[in-house]
């Protein structure tokens, strides 16, 4: 009997979430198509069943990643702010924090995979430059919020951008860093974090829910 449609589509998103994780941990290269699919359950055999190669997949898991930061970012965003916060400095203080640098495998996808993606096709970059672009969207809107008296257009989107660059330079660096030199990696995100609380005045935060 062969598998219904609604299992082989299942299939493919257990391949995609197993690729992902590895992608992430080990890169798209150091990554062959017998452990994706010893790693979703799967022979290396019933690979082409769903994607044509390698980079095809990639490319699907660039633009899974994306949509999930996306929508998990939507999600923080929208979240109760607790007193003496406001969502701008929430943004900060996680994606700065010790626990999200150590999380490789869930977190930010931009961190996980930029390294990878210049390297792969134009599906991909493509998939992963749209991605960005809803972000940076998203961010900007965040940002002019936080300013006093609000922000419009072009301003709000370069500060955004320059926000976003900085904290995500800063989390591929500590995690680069982190398992030779742990208390250097701790200084980068600390010194980010501290920069941007500053920059951003986000250390005012009355006014600011």
């Amino acid at each position: 009997m062969g598998v219904s449609k609604q299992q082989a589509a299942e299939n493919r998103k257990a391949i995609i979430a197993a690729s992902e994780k590895l992608f992430r941990e080990h890169g798209i290269d150091g990554v062959g198509l017998s452990a994706l699919m010893k790693a979703a359950g799967f022979t290396q055999g019933g690979f082409y069943n769903h994607f044509e190669s390698k980079e095809a997949l990639a490319a699907e898991v660039v633009a899974t990643a994306m949509d999930k930061a996306n929508h998990d970012l939507k999600e923080a965003i929208a979240a109760p702010i607790a007193p003496g916060s406001n969502r701008l400095r929430r943004q900060v203080d996680y994606y700065l924090s010790g626990a999200h640098c150590s999380d490789i495998e869930q977190g930010c996808a931009v961190a996980g995979l930029t390294a990878d993606v210049r390297r792969l096709g134009n599906e991909a970059q493509a998939r992963f430059a749209n991605g960005l672009q809803e972000m940076i969207e998203i961010l900007t809107a965040l940002v002019a919020e936080q300013r006093a008296g609000g922000m419009e257009g072009q301003e709000a989107r370069r500060e955004a951008m320059a926000f976003y660059s900085e904290m995500v330079g800063a989390l591929i660096l500590s995690r680069a860093v982190g398992g030779a030199n742990p208390e250097l990696g701790q200084e980068i995100l600390d010194a980010s974090r501290q920069t941007l609380l500053r920059d951003f005045a986000l250390e005012v935060t009355e006014g600011k829910r």
